[in-house]
């Protein structure tokens, strides 16, 4: 008998972005490689919603919550101050159901003025400021760990050359809410979402729209075509 899908916990996430010489820059994370979820993975401030995130005179009021929880987890894990209006969502990304631990995760983008960074050394170990094509490129050698909303995203913020045009094109990104699902290969995983053509049955060598993540020993690339 299948043991049901393990229920999502709520979470948030803010990718903080600043521009240096070098263009745009994203801030990495190091988790504790003892954490029992994405220990040792390089990640993007966040972490789940408390109840304390909710307003009082609306405590079903969700996503207000979210964008109070990737503030709290900012300063907590970074150490840095980031104001709620400061925050523009990008993208809302839940584990796919095969998971024994999954999260209902809103990733929210926002800019920082002071690239000062603290980290307490228990959850979180090391931090870097990476431009996105170093930390594909990272990942692709083996030197960090990348989880898969974190290389998506990454990804697609390579895409822009500073801060401003970032949050001004990220404004622009429709409302999604992504499920992967998760489907082996022989030197890896494939993982389909919404629009894929091949995102109901997994008939994913047909000819059509793409949105999928390959996880693979020959590197991992995210396509998005549709």
């Amino acid at each position: 008998m299948n043991e049901p899908p393990a229920e999502p916990r709520l979470a948030a996430s803010v990718i903080l972005l600043r521009t240096s010489t070098n263009g745009l820059e994203l801030l990495y994370l190091r988790r504790n490689p003892a954490l029992a979820f994405h220990g040792g993975y390089w990640v993007f401030p966040g972490g789940r919603i408390d109840t304390e995130d909710y307003p009082a005179n609306a405590p079903e009021d969700v996503v207000t919550a979210a964008r109070r929880a990737a503030v709290r987890e900012a300063g907590e894990e970074a150490g840095v101050k980031v104001s709620v209006d400061s925050l523009q969502f990008a993208i809302h990304w839940t584990t796919p159901v095969t998971s024994p631990i999954r999260f209902s995760t809103w990733f929210f983008v926002a800019p920082v003025t002071d690239g000062a960074v603290t980290i307490d050394g228990s959850e979180i170990h090391d931090y870097r400021w990476l431009r996105p094509s170093d930390a594909l490129k990272a990942q692709r050698t083996g030197g960090i760990k990348l989880a898969a909303p974190t290389f998506a995203l990454t990804t697609r913020l390579g895409e822009f050359p500073d801060t401003e045009t970032a949050l001004a094109t990220v404004a622009t990104w429709p409302e999604e809410r992504l499920l992967g699902h998760l489907h082996d290969l022989d030197d890896g995983s494939v993982a389909l979402y919404p629009h894929d053509i091949a995102y109901d049955d997994g008939q994913f060598n047909r000819t059509g729209p793409r949105h999928r993540l390959w996880m693979v020993k020959s590197g991992w690339r995210y396509e998005r075509a549709f």
